[in-house]
């Protein structure tokens, strides 16, 4: 039953990555069926910061579905100006150096307090490792859901690392499946750069 639901995952994993690209809305209720799916597959395997960032995500794609379905009416409005078909757009903000030094106070006091946790009152077996792909996956999903282009790249970083840490449990579907999201996160970045639309709007 854990095999079958890890390769569930899988497949949704990469459905919805590639609905990311496209910044289609329907990524985040795919991303909420897969991180639902997750989080039983890493309490199995013991990664529990990844089992509750999944849980987090679960929440978040709530949220990202809340949010990007707000901002379409101004989505629409800019494909209009520009004479683009509004599933056609996509719209992103850069990181400002404030928001940067934000995300790194936030990833660092996150990353301490799970690897506290996980060191001192669980059983996870890669504690440092867990605590920092949940530290920068958390930040990193709350950008993409406002639109933030540089998610992109604490994503490449997460993936990279997620897939040594699968490695190291046995987990070769979902091992795979972060091989292809470190893959399709670079071209997630570029897509965005070269199709994209920057604005400084700062309600999306």
């Amino acid at each position: 039953m854990e095999q079958l639901l890890e390769y569930f995952g899988v497949l949704t994993g990469l459905l919805y990555l590639f609905l990311e690209i496209r910044q289609h809305r329907a990524m985040w209720v795919i991303g909420f069926l897969t991180s639902l799916v997750y989080v039983f597959v890493f309490f199995f395997s013991k990664i529990y910061a990844d089992m509750g960032l999944n849980i987090y995500y679960v929440a978040i794609s709530i949220y990202g579905f809340w949010q990007w379905t707000r901002s379409k009416g101004r989505q629409e409005q800019t494909a209009e100006d520009i004479e683009t078909a509004p599933q056609e757009v996509i719209l992103y903000r850069n990181m400002t150096l404030r928001l940067f030094a934000g995300i790194s106070f936030s990833i660092v006091a996150l990353f301490a307090l799970l690897y506290y946790v996980l060191h001192y009152f669980t059983d996870s077996p890669i504690p440092a490792g867990d605590a920092f792909t949940t530290a920068v996956g958390i930040v990193a999903t709350w950008m993409l859901a406002r639109r933030i282009v540089e998610h992109w790249i604490f994503w490449i970083v997460v993936n990279c690392v997620s897939v040594y840490l699968y490695y190291l449990r046995g987990l070769y579907p979902t091992m795979f499946l972060y091989i292809c999201y470190a893959i399709l996160a670079a071209a997630g970045l570029y897509t965005w750069k070269k199709k994209g639309i920057r604005t400084n709007d700062s309600t999306l």
